[in-house]
């Protein structure tokens, strides 16, 4: 318990109360305007027996936790005290009309530059639930992120005496300066992977001398408990499970889902999924469950292979102490999956469903305007003359979307937009289709040269449009599940499977009446997903890979909503401390 609160700013008891009272907020809680102020700032942190300046915001890791409610209207000034830029990114916020708070530099905005700060505003007008924050600026969000919770207006649509909710952050620890590992990408390798995995910024007792840095929770036994999980990993998707429990999972990205039960979940980054615990089990001598989590390895480049775990203490159960032995925490009782089993990730993702009530309906597009299908690529390059390059036979990792390296520009392209000042910043012809069609699976893992071409390539369409996006992985370097976020837009996954999409055959197998609504889907590793959105939020808006390797690559694009014909239809002008470039 001393650990989640030192390392959250409020004790948990603040946090279940806050929960109690905010469940069903009274009319004076609607439509308030909620302010918060962060700090960046670096803080000495040691783990692993590694002490080193760490990025923070108020000097948390993980950083503090937002709360608001339902139809909130927010306010966030976030200053920045270090000498290095920075950007805050509402990850699942949907922005409507302020696109200048979605924060990704370069893209909604120019960097917050040292000494300067910027108020991000915005409301939270029909979302609720598990949702998080997370620095969009070079590798940052290693250690900038948190908890962004939205309290719903009305009950929650399922049925259980819940005692307390439980946040519950994954992320990662390096030893290394996380600068100098995004910087030794530059010679054209892959980056070192992290130390450890975290809970809720604890590695756990498997690690060396981290015995002291383990989350331990204290729960009543026969209780029940919501826990709000965050991957806010920078490269990996994981597994996680709680020793001889059982989940019920009845939200993903702040949107209801069909309850179902599952021993273990499966969450990539940028991925929330809030599910239900009850403590129903009989305890050993230690009153301790291990929580669980390691990585989903679909990946041949190097990758961390640990385990990170905390505990679940019963109350007045047994010693509470960790065993010595750790070998005894015997990795097979957690109910976690295998490091590559992708069957049971794939039953899981066909288990979410929306909940498609009729308080909460399924707006899932029945047709579309226009379909496009992204190739998703890791590539190699030739290296440039004069350089030394490190990658696979003194190449130069890239990735793309179509074979388009996403650059990002010197300027905010949304600022270039809203001002009609395009030349030279970005261009309105991002391909709708792959340059080749093949067996994008099947094909040789190892290419010598990919040709990517470099640029910033955008997407447009009118406002109101029912988009397809087919995102297809390939099997160049190596097949892959790859998280593919959208800004500025809630998304239906209407379809996935393994191999290539068939364009005449897949559609007819979509599900049109209750699909799972999200920010970010795991693209199948070796398979694709199609997702359907209702573009009408006007404004630029980010897609890429939640694995930052990956989006440093250049997995990346973006698309443009162009202005709708009503009042309250268009991109608000800017406000008036926009940080400028």
């Amino acid at each position: 318990m001393e650990s989640l609160n030192k390392y959250y700013g409020f004790p948990m008891l603040v946090l279940a109360l806050l929960f109690l009272s905010r469940a069903v907020p009274s009319c004076a809680d609607i439509s308030a305007t909620k302010r918060f102020r962060f700090n960046v700032e670096w803080k000495k942190v040691t783990r692993l027996c590694h002490t080193k300046q760490l990025l923070t915001v108020n000097g948390k890791y993980p950083g503090p936790t937002i709360t608001v409610n339902e139809g909130d209207n927010v306010e966030i000034k976030v200053t920045n005290t270090i000498a290095k830029n920075t950007t805050i990114h509402w990850h699942g916020i949907r922005q409507y009309r302020t696109g200048w708070a979605d924060g990704p530099a370069y893209v909604t905005q120019c960097p917050i530059r040292g000494g300067q700060s910027y108020t991000y505003k915005f409301s939270v007008a029909d979302q609720r639930g598990t949702l998080l924050w997370h620095a969009h600026f070079a590798w940052q969000r290693a250690s900038v992120y948190g908890a962004f919770i939205i309290y719903p207006r009305m009950p929650y649509p399922f049925k259980s005496p819940i005692q307390a909710e439980i946040p519950i952050i994954f992320g990662e620890w390096w030893n290394r300066d996380v600068d100098a590992v995004e910087d030794g990408m530059k010679t054209g390798r892959g980056p070192d992977s992290s130390d450890a995995y975290t809970i809720n910024g604890f590695p756990g007792p498997l690690h060396t001398c981290s015995a002291k840095d383990t989350l331990i929770q204290t729960v009543e036994p026969g209780r029940s408990y919501m826990l709000r999980i965050i991957n806010a990993a920078l490269n990996d998707e994981l597994f996680f499970a709680v020793a001889k429990h059982t989940f019920t999972v009845v939200e993903i990205d702040a949107v209801y889902t069909k309850p179902f039960t599952t021993p273990a979940i499966m969450i990539a980054p940028g991925q929330t999924t809030t599910v239900l615990l009850t403590a129903n089990q009989v305890p050993d001598s230690s009153g301790l469950f291990a929580m669980a989590a390691r990585p989903y390895l679909t990946s041949v480049f190097p990758f961390n292979n640990s385990t990170t775990i905390g505990f679940l203490r019963y109350k007045n159960k047994g010693t509470g102490k960790i065993k010595t032995n750790l070998n005894t925490w015997n990795l097979q009782l957690y109910n976690l999956p295998g490091m590559e089993d992708t069957p049971f990730a794939t039953k899981f993702a066909n288990n979410l469903r929306s909940l498609a009530s009729s308080q909460y309906p399924c707006n899932v597009p029945k047709t579309i305007d226009k379909r496009v299908v992204v190739a998703i690529s890791l590539n190699l390059q030739d290296c440039p003359e004069n350089e030394t390059c490190t990658g696979y036979n003194g190449k130069k990792f890239y990735a793309s979307m179509n074979n388009q390296s996403f650059v990002r520009p010197s300027l905010s392209i949304l600022e270039s937009h809203y001002k009609n000042l395009t030349t030279g910043v970005f261009t309105s012809d991002f391909p709708e289709r792959p340059p080749n069609y093949f067996d994008f699976t099947g094909v040789n893992p190892v290419t010598e040269n990919m040709n990517t071409e470099f640029g910033t390539k955008l997407l447009v369409v009118p406002f109101g449009t029912n988009i397809e996006i087919v995102l297809q992985d390939t099997g160049f370097l190596n097949v892959e599940n790859h998280p593919i976020h959208v800004h500025g837009h809630n998304f239906f996954i209407v379809g996935r499977g393994f191999g290539n999409f068939n364009e005449a055959k897949d559609p007819k197998k979509y599900n049109l009446v209750d699909p799972p609504e999200r920010n970010t889907v795991a693209v199948p590793s070796g398979g694709w997903a199609a997702i359907r959105i209702k573009a009408d939020n006007p404004g630029v808006w980010f897609i890429h890979c939640h694995l930052e390797e990956h989006t440093s690559w250049g997995l990346a694009m973006a698309f443009i909503v162009k202005n709708g014909p009503g009042p309250e239809q268009g991109l608000l002008p800017p406000p008036q401390n926009l940080p400028a470039c």
